[in-house]
Order: structure tokens, then sequence, then C-alpha cells
């Protein structure tokens, strides 16, 4: 019997949401990724350098150690993915990257973005550690920079957070958020989402793990709140996972959730834009099986994507049903080695994975090849 290989595939409408369609394609052998060319492997040891002897000072000096850099998060637009490079440890060059996709190799070279000129650690105006990044509706990358680095090894305080936007047309910054007002000793910034009112003005969202917190910046207006979770909907301070999805009408919702709890929340986007927290957060309900679950993204539309903690199998929940095992779709069934950090939109209208072995990272096991990171089209494994 023939096999089948399931490609999960998004595609653009034009209310600018995505739709999911699935193509099946019979195959003679079972190949967990058959999308070569759309397959890009990314290491520390392969960075894009201006020349040898910059590369060499940077050796001698330490501030560059191959196995110590890791991506954990991207952004596709276009023919580019923006990939963030947290300065978890000691040696990491730059924190914020671009690859470009239009051509795929065994392993694609990692170019500091936009320039070598922002990435300068300890220099305040200059990007510190980014951990997460988020590309608007306008071609705006939102960076959030945390502003601390070696957090996994002897953290240090190099500057305060901020969020910097850089317009991609033109790889300019045209606008830097000092977030030092609105954080807490206690706070620790994870995520970052922009969602767009009706009426065309930008807010942007970061989860603050540490202080219980979602913390909402209005751009246009020039204002900030933090929302508080009530204390049942943290019962830890672990990771704050959150994605927003976006109905037909325009109408926003983000879900949230810490890794620990057991149950999964959401807030309309109209209540956070206005800083209304109380009696606004929604119950979705318990999270299947009683697992601790990873929330991976959305689609941008109303799908979101998820794995439990330790496993890589894909799921897909569409939003707008009810929260429970029927509504589940398999989407990815995962291997041995890697996990999902994130599922993304994105280039040739593909939901993507970025896929790492960031326990082993966390844990010094990489040797000295450093980490394994894959950035590939979301498949479902062959089944008989």
């Amino acid at each position: 019997m023939y096999r089948f290989l399931i490609v999960i595939c998004i595609l653009l409408h034009a209310n600018h949401n995505f739709g999911a369609y699935v193509s099946e394609q019979k195959i003679s052998k079972c190949d967990k990724n058959p999308l070569v060319d759309l397959t890009f492997q990314l290491s520390g040891s392969n960075l894009r350098w201006p020349c040898d002897s910059t590369k060499n000072i940077f050796v001698q000096s330490g501030r560059y150690v191959p196995r110590n850099v890791i991506v954990t998060r991207a952004q596709l637009l276009k023919d580019s993915a923006f990939v963030a490079v947290p300065r978890y440890k000691q040696g990491v060059p730059f924190t914020l990257g671009r690859v470009s996709l239009k051509k795929g190799q065994c392993l694609t070279k990692i170019s500091p973005y936009p320039c070598w000129a922002i990435q300068e650690e300890g220099n305040c105006q200059a990007l510190q550690s980014v951990v997460d990044i988020a590309v608007d509706k306008n071609g705006l990358l939102w960076v959030l920079d945390v502003g601390i680095v070696n957090t996994l090894q002897q953290p240090i305080r190099r500057c305060g957070p901020k969020i910097v936007a850089i317009n991609t047309a033109d790889n300019k910054v045209v606008k830097s958020i000092d977030m030092s007002d609105l954080v807490t000793a206690d706070s620790r910034l994870q995520f970052i989402v922009v969602d767009y009112s009706k009426d065309g003005k930008p807010f942007v969202y970061v989860a603050d793990a540490g202080a219980r917190s979602i913390l909402v910046y209005d751009i246009t207006g020039s204002k900030s709140y933090r929302i508080v979770l009530p204390k049942a909907t943290a019962p830890t301070q672990d990771v704050l996972y959150m994605a927003l999805t976006v109905r037909p009408d325009d109408t926003s919702t983000l879900f949230f959730t810490y890794l620990s709890s057991p149950r999964l929340y959401s807030i309309k986007g109209h209540h956070l834009r206005v800083g209304q927290g109380a009696g606004a957060i929604i119950d979705v309900g318990p999270k299947p099986f009683g697992k601790q679950m990873v929330l991976l993204g959305a689609d941008g539309g109303t799908s979101l994507f998820f794995r439990y903690k330790g496993e890589n199998d894909i799921y897909m929940w569409d939003s707008e049903t009810c929260f429970k095992v029927a509504n589940l779709q398999e989407v990815q069934r995962g291997g041995d080695c890697r996990l999902s950090t994130q599922v993304l939109p994105g280039y040739k209208r593909f939901m993507w994975a970025l896929e790492s072995n960031f326990h082993d990272f966390i844990s010094e096991r990489t040797g000295c090849n450093g980490a394994s990171i894959v950035l590939h089209p979301v498949v479902r494994d062959c089944d008989d």
C-alpha cells in the first residue's frame, strides 16, 4: 500500500487571514520532510561576517563562541526569515539576524539585522538580548530586547528592556520604547505580539511571566498598561505563553497560559487595548489529558498550534470550536532530537516550524557543534 504525506498549507485570503487546506501526495517511501529545498538548517557556526579578520577578533576575544549561539524565534516576510538569537550565554556576536529563503541550502548563513552597529553588547542604543520578535501587516518588525545577557550562565543587566520597531522596507529603526517604567524587579519578559484596532492603530502586548502580567503598549497614543493576571490563572511563575487569533471581522483574541497551569485562558483585544483586565479574562478550558502545553503560535486567523512538554507532535486547534480533544488535529509527528519552539505562517504560504534541541543547549549537551536548528514547513509524518 502507498503511504501518504500530508502537508498542512496555509493560504492567504483577501481579508488578510489565513485558512488551512490539506494536500495529499502519494509517495513510495516514507520521508519525514520531502521538501528538501524548503528545509533550512541554521547553525551558530554559519554566520555571515564582514570579513575573516573581524571573525578572528571576535573569536580571540571570546565574543564569538559558535556552540553558544541558538535561534529560538522567527518571523517570515516575503523571502526572508528574521530570527531572534538571545544572548543566553557568552559569545553571541549578534542577537537579531536575517536568513534568506530564496534558495534551499544544507546550511544557511545568518546575517546580523539590520546591521552590525546595532548589535553592540553594552551599548544601550543597540540591541542586547532579543528574546522574541513579531512582524506586522505593515512590514514593521517589532523586537523585544530584555537588556540582560548571559542569562543561562551569569546574568548581567547591560541595559533596560525595550521594544524596537524596524521598517523592513528600508531596514531603519523607526521607534524605540523604553520599558523600564513598566517592569518590576520580578519581571521576566518572554513574548511579544502585535495587534491592530479596527481603525488601524497598532498595539503591542508583552508577556511578563515574573510579574504575572501582560504589558500593553498603545503605540499611537503613547500610553501603556499593566494587566495583572488573577492568581487563579497563574499558579506558577514559569513560562507565560501567548498567541493572538484574528477573526475575519478583525476581532482579535489573545490566548495565554503558563506552562504549568492546568488551563488555557483568553482575553479580547478590545479589552487589552483599553487596559481592562478585571472581569475580561475567559477560562477557555482544561488542557488535554492534564498535560503541560507549549503554545507555539497562530496562523494569522483563528487557528492555534501547540505541543505537549517534552513531545514534538504538533497539534492545531480552531479557536472557533470548543477546546476539547475531539477538536484537536495532529499536523506533525515529531522526531527524537529536536523540539518545536514556534509555528508561524509565511514563505510560500506554508505554516512553518522552528525546531531545535534547546533542551540539550540548556543542559550543555550539544558538544562543540552547538545547537541543531531547523526551519521547515509543517509536515505530517507518513501513515500507512
